[in-house]
């Protein structure tokens, strides 16, 4: 399904409900396979918390994922706790190409048995779960944390617990401090201090019910949206947190740059426009939020103002090397930007092509982050339906705020 986003005006004071943190609900759906007795509200209606969902609750000997890189992580794990049941956990080609060794190593010395079932260090993995006796594992702390999250929430199954020993300076903090503040939360025993993570083995948990905020992720496209309209636009977006557990709340903070203004009432977050960008240049650090990359480089590019984006390492790996993603998209809008290994500049410039298709490469941030770009000129989205990995309601609540949006072949 191919879009074309006509120019649009927002609808001032309009009110977005997103559904819960896909991050949360990936974490929260393997403890509750883990502790059957978790009740979960909220929870994302992503294709990647479905994928999760049915592997979890299938008894198919096939675990076919698709694109979903945490349900990948993440079941990898928890499949190797899971005694006498052997499975193949594979995905989509694309899944195929995103290594996983650094998991599986770390798996083994566990005493995991997990194969390759085609290419050395990559699914599809052959999985046969067993009880795991070792309990002390070390990992290079700049890798992905979702292979430190996918053990730590196996950790309290183990039959010793975990000691997870980081080498190396950690990246993407607020995502194990999620996983970590979860586990807390459900009444597990764990510890931090200095690169050392412990936790303590606990074979079952009291009757709990965990209320699953919306995505941050998912917020930074309306984020995009108010830097891009005029002064006094207003956006309420429905079921946040001020003390939330997701690193890219740091949206808050950016976004002050661009003119926008975050207003905590009652668990929702009021973002309005108080003044237009009066820099020419801007620079973020964004080892700890790499997922919300895409959506500033549009801001920036719709602003007209430069930027300097890095920390960006992880974006190589994920559903497409989305730093040439995005520098491919942005060369065809008029935009001078270059990319190294882990981070983009953007040099300022003052008019956007208008009428171009963005080619989206599988990926759902591709089709989020380019859709604000209609509030300045008409634009082309391919293959839009691709948002349904983490936000199936995207274009429908584009549309409830004025975004002009038709279908074409």
């Amino acid at each position: 399904m191919d879009l074309l986003l006509k120019p649009s005006i927002v609808k001032n004071k309009s009110d977005i409900q997103i559904s819960g943190s896909k991050s949360e609900t990936n974490r929260l759906l393997l403890l509750q396979a883990l502790y059957p007795n978790l009740i979960l509200e909220n929870t994302s209606n992503s294709d990647d918390s479905e994928v999760m969902t049915k592997a979890l609750s299938s008894s198919d000997a096939v675990k076919d994922i698709h694109h979903a890189g945490t349900a990948m992580r993440f079941l990898t794990a928890y499949f190797a706790v899971q005694e006498g049941v052997e499975v193949l956990l594979t995905g989509s080609s694309r899944m195929q190409e995103r290594p996983i060794k650094i998991l599986v190593e770390a798996l083994r010395q566990l005493g995991a048995d997990i194969h390759y079932e085609t290419n050395e260090g990559f699914p599809p993995l052959r999985i046969k779960g067993k009880k795991l006796l070792q309990y002390e594992v070390t990992l290079p702390a700049d890798v992905s944390s979702q292979y430190i999250s996918a053990l730590l929430l196996i950790a309290p199954k183990l039959e010793n617990g975990l000691k997870l020993t980081l080498e190396g300076k950690i990246t993407s903090i607020p995502y194990i401090q999620m996983t970590l503040s979860i586990l807390e939360a459900l009444g597990f025993s764990i510890s931090f201090e200095k690169q050392v993570i412990e936790v303590n083995p606990q074979v079952a948990i009291q009757d709990s019910k965990f209320v699953i905020e919306s995505d941050w992720s998912s917020a930074s496209y309306f984020y995009s949206i108010v830097a891009l309209s005029e002064i006094g636009t207003e956006i309420r977006l429905l079921s946040y947190k001020e003390n939330s557990l997701q690193g890219d709340r740091i949206l808050t903070e950016i976004y002050k740059n661009f003119g926008v203004e975050t207003l905590f009432q009652n668990n929702t977050i009021l973002l309005r426009k108080t003044h237009d960008c009066e820099l020419s240049t801007v620079s973020f650090q964004l080892n700890d939020s790499p997922d919300i990359a895409q959506t500033i480089a549009v801001t920036c590019l719709g602003l007209g103002v430069g930027c300097y984006l890095n920390g960006l390492h992880t974006l190589k790996i994920k559903e497409t090397d989305r730093l040439e993603a995005l520098k491919n998209e942005i060369v065809k809008l008029g935009g001078v930007i270059s990319v190294t290994s882990d981070s983009l500049t953007l040099q300022p410039f003052s008019e956007v092509k208008g009428k171009i298709a963005i080619k989206t490469y599988q990926d759902h941030r591709m089709a989020m982050a380019f859709a604000p770009l209609a509030l300045k000129v008409p634009i082309g989205i391919e293959e839009a339906e691709v948002v349904s990995k983490s936000y199936p309601n995207f274009w429908s609540d584009l549309k409830s705020i004025g975004f002009q949006i038709i279908e074409v072949n």
